[in-house]
């Protein structure tokens, strides 16, 4: 079965999770839907869990966009990363869970969009299209078990990670080896901070540009007038 090493300095995004063993093929992802300074204890034991039971990342998402953009990044850096166990409960205001499923199963639209979602803000300005797509590919399943139990957590990770063919609620889980192409180090620009101001489609950008457009030729009239009337005093 094939293995490899993760990319030099994995992973490259810092976040609230923790490491386990690099060579395991399923990472835990828990839906968070508080303050990071007020996580709860439930969450953080299930974040524990995922890698007492043998993930090679556990940790929490609470941001269908930047929040998103690091997960991808952490897993393409570990090409032994094949599945996903998402779990914890599912929020209801940025949907979080559904917009990783969506991801995975239908991509990203010409706007860095996840399609398919529901979610209010579920765009993927700061990595490039090459990134996401490797993710998707590198990714077999994304195993749901939003407002499941810890010991269907613990028995998911196990399935994922067994040499044979598991069953895990009808359907079949194992360590299918290692994604045949090298990792990718990439980490996220934070170009764009605040994906919720940015304009959405190419109506949205045309009238931002023509905004733009409008406020510079004022500010040039403007300097233009101050100009003349600075000459006009000497």
């Amino acid at each position: 079965m094939l293995k490899t090493k993760p990319s030099e300095g994995y992973p490259p995004e810092e976040g609230h999770y923790l490491r386990g063993n690099d060579y395991s093929p399923v990472a835990v992802v828990v839906i968070l839907n508080h303050d990071y300074d007020k996580i709860p204890k439930d969450i953080e034991d299930l974040v524990r869990l995922g890698v007492e039971s043998g993930a090679a990342l556990s940790g929490t998402l609470q941001l269908e966009n930047i929040g998103l953009e690091k997960v991808i990044c952490n897993v393409i850096a570990n090409s032994n990363i094949r599945y996903i166990v998402l779990c914890g409960p599912e929020s209801k205001g940025h949907l979080t869970g559904e917009a990783l499923m969506c991801l995975v199963k239908n991509g990203i639209d010409g706007n860095k969009r996840i399609i398919g979602t529901e979610s209010p803000t579920p765009y993927l300005f700061n990595l490039p299209v090459e990134c996401i797509e490797r993710f998707r590919k590198q990714i077999v399943k994304v195993v749901n078990l939003l407002f499941g139990s810890n010991e269907e957590v613990r028995e998911a990770v196990r399935c994922c990670y067994q040499e044979k063919p598991a069953d895990f609620r009808g359907e079949e889980l194992y360590d299918i080896g290692a994604y045949p192409e090298p990792p990718i180090t990439a980490k996220i620009t934070w170009r764009i901070t605040h994906p919720e101001r940015e304009p959405k489609n190419a109506e949205e950008k045309s009238q931002v540009e023509k905004m733009k457009a409008l406020m510079e030729r004022v500010k040039k009239a403007v300097e233009e007038k101050e100009k003349k009337r600075m000459e006009g005093k000497t």
